[in-house]
């Protein structure tokens, strides 16, 4: 896992790298999402652990991980008699890499807003002529 930037922009990255680089998420939560999203149906928490080959309440902390970083949906499925259970999709690609995207560009614009800080505080330290 890479500290910097410059330590990301040296490595080979795929568009997977994007769950770790922008949300913080692991490689159990890519290997949850790669479940998911091959699927052809909504999986149960259950399911998912089974494929993953891990224990229920892993495969559940990751499934949080990636319903917060938007990029699965959770769906309540009602039992006839009563009580009901969730099950779990893949949310659409497109909205995925369109709030990917707005995150980029605010943090782009924070980080250009931050450069100017660094500038204007060091070039009126020079210009004084006191120390940094």
């Amino acid at each position: 896992m890479a500290n910097s930037m410059a330590e990301y922009l040296q490595q080979d990255m795929e568009c997977e790298g994007l769950l770790e680089c922008i949300h913080g998420l692991k490689e159990l939560d890519r290997q949850c999402y790669q479940v998911v999203v091959e699927s052809d149906e909504s999986l149960t928490i259950d399911d998912i652990a089974e494929r993953i080959e891990r224990e229920r309440s892993t495969a559940y902390r990751s499934i949080q991980r990636l319903l917060q970083a938007g990029f699965i949906q959770k769906e309540q499925v009602n039992y006839d008699q009563g009580g009901y259970y969730h099950v779990y999709r893949p949310t659409n690609p497109g909205e995925v890499s369109h709030e990917m995207q707005r995150m980029l560009n605010e943090w782009y614009a924070k980080m250009g807003q931050l450069i100017q800080e660094f500038e204007d505080k060091y070039s009126e330290t020079e210009q004084s002529g006191q120390p940094v």
